[in-house]
């Protein structure tokens, strides 16, 4: 099933056949460096943990999910993006996306997380989507100010927060040094620039 589509991607269902897709995604050390250090993921954890998480499908709240990117153009898999209520707030989402090293600086990720805002504000009762990032992230930051989110809040994650990861493997629950950053976008502001 396809989510939507934007001017050169298309976001839809994951399946099981996308599980070399993601392991080829998660064992970049570029592409998971500021997720956990670089560490490799292994396909018994993309297959039993990751990919089962990913392939999950609510028809009551169809914008929500983890959805498969690819080129329209070619079909080719680019990497992901997700919307995910907040557990403790049900008029917010958040955000999430992983791109291949080899789409870095097309506008991919600016493209597909516009998108999902414009679909999560559109077809539900949202008021706000955040999304974070580690501090250093540079790229993943200028996405998000670049779709209209502004940074709300500097913090640290602690050990039970890493307990919690999961779209990623973490071979260490060892807190990093720097802190990770939340940035956010309101309904209304969205609203005032669309």
């Amino acid at each position: 099933m396809i989510l939507l589509k934007t001017e050169r991607l298309i976001l839809r269902c994951f399946t099981a056949a996308d599980a070399e897709h993601l392991h080829t995604l998660d064992n970049d050390p570029e592409v998971m460096r500021y997720l956990n250090g670089g560490a490799p993921t292994p396909m018994e954890i993309i297959k039993k943990e990751i990919l089962p998480r990913f392939l999950m499908y609510d028809d009551e709240r169809p914008v929500f999910g983890f959805w498969a990117a690819v080129e329209e153009a070619s079909g080719n898999f680019v990497g992901w993006f997700s919307l995910r209520l907040a557990v403790d707030h049900p008029a917010e989402a958040i955000l999430g996306y992983r791109l291949l090293r080899s789409t870095w600086g097309k506008g991919y990720a600016t493209e597909g997380v516009r998108a999902l805002i414009a679909k999560g504000f559109s077809a539900s009762d949202l008021q706000r989507i955040s999304a974070t990032t580690y501090e250093d992230n540079i790229a993943s930051r200028r996405v998000m100010e670049k779709v209209g989110m502004t940074h709300v809040r500097s913090f640290r994650y602690t050990s039970e927060d890493l307990t919690k990861v999961d779209t990623s493997h973490l071979d260490s629950m060892e807190i990093w040094d720097g802190e990770d950053v939340e940035y956010a976008l309101e309904k209304r502001d969205w609203l005032k620039k669309k």
